[in-house]
């Protein structure tokens, strides 16, 4: 049997590598005959840049030894120069927020205050090298700030009604009186694309996404009221599937840098040559940290799913946990909790629980 491991990274655990080869372990040592290929995908958030540069032997990774992170402390950031690679002429980089601006890095969560100013100096740092085009991957992001910090970062100053700058963070938008741009940075002339992980709008974000960020009823009706605000001096198209992504990263992008929102699964998944992958496969595994509504609404576990069921393979899934409510719509789903006992026992050993349900997925195929 031919058997395609392609799964995400388990978020705050392992890389899509390591989950990919923890699988692929299992899988082996129950099917040691099989013809087993790993490829770990990515959708925008985490593991992106990781993904990419492991599927394109030409990408370049440039390094930064210190941007802002989210809560205002520095972190290291990367990202990829990708010469002539998705449709464009030149120099492409990838960034990815998760990498500058993502809630793993906050100290403690702050759904108000955290901002995304590291992922605008990277980009920055990307023009300054001459990029001539931008892919944005936006998921994983610690913030709701409409992508204002990162904005920020390239020039733009988001003024209160004295004409002083705002603080980071979401909640500090709902003082937004003006916002001036004769000092932004204009785009590369290749253009920017974002790769949400997510459709969401972006009057939804805070309401989907901000408790995962540590925000209760009270931080997401200030949030919802900021963006508001938000919306209100700037214009742009709110409404656009995605433009929620990364607490409204992408509709910042998309309404003062220009940028394309497009699904992120879908053109990670055409860059490391998913398709063919599956169509030479028998079987497709995948996986992810916690199967939910929004996997089969733009995240890569929901992708391969879709281009499996279109081949006409079966699809199974490993992940830690799963929401019950959630059908996974191509084959068996197996959880490390059912493995392991419980969530901590799976999270405390997440490689060693990933290989056993492998293992236990291989055994139960019929011999072939």
């Amino acid at each position: 049997m031919r058997v395609l491991i392609a799964p995400d990274s388990f978020k705050g655990s392992l890389t899509a590598a390591g989950v990919a080869r923890a699988l692929a372990a299992g899988w082996r040592l129950a099917r040691p005959v099989d013809a087993v290929v790993e490829l770990p995908l990515a959708d925008g958030g985490e593991g992106t840049l990781d993904a990419v540069a492991a599927a394109v032997p030409a990408a370049a990774v440039h390094r930064l030894p210190a941007v802002t992170g989210p809560d205002g402390r520095p972190v290291p950031a990367r990202w990829l120069e990708l010469p002539g690679l998705l449709k464009s002429p030149g120099r492409r980089a990838l960034a990815e927020l998760a990498e500058s601006s993502g809630l793993p890095l906050m100290a403690a969560p702050d759904p108000l205050g955290a901002g995304t100013r590291g992922l605008g100096e990277v980009l920055a740092a990307a023009l300054d090298a001459g990029a001539h085009a931008v892919t944005v991957g936006v998921g994983g992001s610690a913030s709701t700030d409409g992508g204002c910090g990162a904005l920020s970062a390239l020039g733009a100053q988001f003024l209160d009604a004295s004409g002083a700058a705002l603080p980071p963070g979401g909640g500090a938008l709902r003082r937004l009186a003006r916002v001036r741009l004769d000092r932004l940075r204009p785009p590369p002339p290749g253009g920017v694309e974002v790769l949400a992980d997510v459709t969401t709008p972006l009057a939804d974000a805070p309401a989907v996404f901000g408790p995962q960020k540590g925000a209760g009823p009270a931080e997401v009706a200030i949030l919802t009221e900021a963006l508001a605000r938000l919306v209100e001096v700037l214009g742009g198209a709110p409404d656009a599937a995605g433009s929620g992504a990364a607490g409204g990263t992408a509709y910042g992008l998309a309404t003062l840098w220009g940028a394309r929102i497009v699904p992120g699964a879908a053109r990670i998944a055409g860059l490391v040559g998913l398709p063919a992958a599956v169509q030479a496969a028998d079987l497709v595994l995948t996986g992810e940290g916690r199967l939910d509504a929004t996997s089969l609404a733009g995240k890569a576990t929901g992708h391969v799913a879709t281009v499996a069921a279109a081949a006409g393979l079966p699809c199974l899934a490993v992940t830690g946990q799963a929401d019950p409510a959630v059908r996974w719509p191509a084959g068996d789903v197996l959880t490390l909790v059912e493995l392991a006992g419980s969530p901590a026992a799976a999270i405390a050993d997440p490689a060693r629980w990933l290989t056993a349900a492998g293992a236990r997925l291989a055994a139960a195929q019929l011999p072939g």
